[in-house]
């Protein structure tokens, strides 16, 4: 398989990062191909911001960064999955997933740091 054979919709895929060894789902972003180029050749996660219209390196303002053990295609080949392994909290919110909450709204995740002092502008 080549990044050239994946199916990009309107340019960008979806990438679930799970945890390379407990399985759980830390995020869903997407990629577009540069994003994926970056994330092969470094080993770290690069995404898509559809919000901002630009590349980004998971990490690059807060320092959680991910590394990039391993990469699954779908059967259908339009979505990845990076088994990772998160530095710090995968979500901007300060949780260690972004699935940290149930659809009731009750808190299951935890809590790894305050936004307000990660992300300073």
């Amino acid at each position: 398989m080549d990044i050239k054979d994946l199916k990009f919709e309107d340019g960008l895929i979806t990438a679930i990062a799970q945890d390379h060894k407990t399985g759980e789902v830390l995020m869903v972003a997407f990629m577009d191909r540069e994003a994926l180029q970056k994330t092969i050749e470094t080993k770290r996660g690069y995404y898509w911001s559809r919000s901002r219209r630009k590349l980004w390196k998971k990490g690059e303002s807060s320092g959680h960064e991910q590394i990039v053990h391993d990469i699954l295609i779908d059967c259908d080949a339009d979505a990845i999955v990076l088994k990772i392994e998160q530095i710090g909290g995968a979500c901007h919110t300060g949780y260690r997933s972004c699935f940290y909450r149930t659809i009731d709204g009750e808190i299951i995740g935890e809590k790894l740091f305050e936004p307000e002092d990660v992300y300073k502008k």
